[in-house]
């Protein structure tokens, strides 16, 4: 009876949680847009005017899709599929799924990167389009990715149960639940046009970078220069997405592709939380051109550059590790390792090394600590005037711990005693020596 009662305490519990994110996401997008935009980054002022309004000051500034944003999107998302679909790419095989199936993709992501910010900007340079007018329609723009994105959402609910990609696909008989963490592992339209690289890689991260060059674009056109500060917060912010576009064939292999149903959580994320959380600090930075000075941006910088290489390098160690099936060199010396079997869900016996050395030695997700830096160092330009831009820092942290316990808790499961030795000889989850 008492394991009864923890269970149902614990269905309710993730019930509330899904269904308060589901509400309280898309306020929160406009909100964050308001503030950084239309309240001076000021969270007291946002407060004030909500305190003082109620509900219809909220619904007052919450900006209607219109014609212009939905064009804008339209343009952009069948860009970035054509882009997805046509050009080339090499063959790469993703990890075998729970089903036993291994998803197979084109890797053109740093081709159809290039090919993107190059068009943005010659569109600016040669007078055909002007990016500031992202920013100007920026509110219209969330509003129309909040409503379009959950209309998409329903889609592939709709998809996972009608007409699923693969048998890596499932009702677990809640409608909630379903919607939320997704119907199907590897949703793809056709053979050839995968959704999750869509939404993950070529709609949200690209359009984190198409921002971050349109707050600079804008910012110059306000001010007829740009800030010290803003270049730092540029450059680091595509550092990475350059970094991530270089390293997306890893990206495959992870949590939030290889384990990750394609629902709320992660499709949505991308198309709405991605362009305008992660873009935050950029936001800000448009009307508060703060000067830092040369020494301090170029410390800022080169920090900034150096953990997002120590996050790019942890992850190409690991890489490096299982293509060579752990016949490698990890700082010099052979990788230390687990040889863990495991059984996929039909019941075959599957082997995987875990590696126990270099940066994964140091903690089971060490790459998350340079990963978080890198975000604080991208948005300490924004200085200490208010706390709104350094949100992004804060939720990152909050995800990725959870998203190290996630991962512990699933390779527990699938490991066993396996993951148990790895656990004793890599004994802290994150931060080496605390955590």
């Amino acid at each position: 009876m008492a394991k009864d009662s923890t269970l149902v305490h614990s269905t309710l519990v993730t019930y509330a949680s899904m269904l308060s994110l589901l509400i309280s996401c898309p306020p929160f997008v406009i909100l964050l847009w308001y503030t950084m935009v239309h309240a001076d980054g000021s969270v007291l002022h946002t407060w004030n005017y909500l305190y003082q309004n109620g509900l219809k000051g909220f619904l007052d500034i919450w900006p209607k899709p219109t014609a212009n944003s939905c064009k804008i999107l339209a343009c952009y998302a069948i860009f970035e599929a054509a882009l997805q679909l046509l050009l080339p790419g090499k063959r790469v095989e993703g990890p075998i799924s729970p089903a036993g199936n291994r998803p197979v993709y084109k890797a053109n992501g740093v081709l159809a990167y290039a090919v993107t910010l190059a068009t943005y900007i010659s569109l600016w340079w040669f007078g055909i389009f002007n990016p500031a007018i992202v920013y100007d329609h920026l509110g219209e723009i969330f509003s129309t990715l909040i409503f379009g994105s959950f209309i998409f959402c329903i889609f592939l609910y709709i998809k996972g149960h009608v007409a699923p990609s693969s048998s890596d696909s499932g009702s677990s008989g809640n409608i909630i639940i379903d919607f939320y963490w997704g119907m199907e592992l590897y949703p793809r339209i056709g053979k050839h046009f995968d959704i999750k690289v869509f939404t993950n890689c070529r709609f949200g991260m690209m359009s984190w970078a198409v921002l971050a060059v349109t707050y600079c674009i804008k910012q110059y056109e306000e001010y007829g220069r740009v800030a010290d500060s803003m270049l730092v917060n540029t450059v680091l912010m595509l550092v990475y997405v350059t970094k991530f576009f270089w390293w997306e064939a890893g990206y495959w292999n992870t949590m939030d592709i290889a384990h990750d149903r394609a629902g709320f959580y992660i499709c949505w994320g991308c198309l709405v939380w991605v362009p305008s959380v992660y873009t935050s600090p950029g936001m800000y930075l448009v009307k508060h051109p703060v000067d830092l000075g040369l020494q301090l941006a170029l410390s800022i910088l080169i920090a900034g550059i150096l953990c997002i290489y120590i996050n790019y390098d942890c992850d190409r160690q690991r890489q490096e590790f299982r293509r060579t099936n752990g016949k490698c060199t990890v700082w010099g010396k052979a990788p230390s390792k687990i040889v863990a079997s495991y059984k996929t869900e039909s019941g075959e016996t599957k082997t995987s090394l875990l590696l126990t050395s270099g940066w994964w030695g140091l903690a089971r997700h060490f790459h998350y600590v340079p990963e978080i830096s890198a975000a604080f160092f991208w948005t300490v330009p924004a200085l200490s005037n208010h706390v709104l831009p350094y949100f992004y820092v804060v939720f990152l942290t909050i995800l990725l711990f959870d998203r190290a316990k996630r991962d512990d808790d699933r390779c527990r499961s699938k490991y066993g005693k396996f993951w148990k030795l790895y656990c004793e000889k890599v004994p802290y989850r994150i931060i080496p020596g605390i955590y």
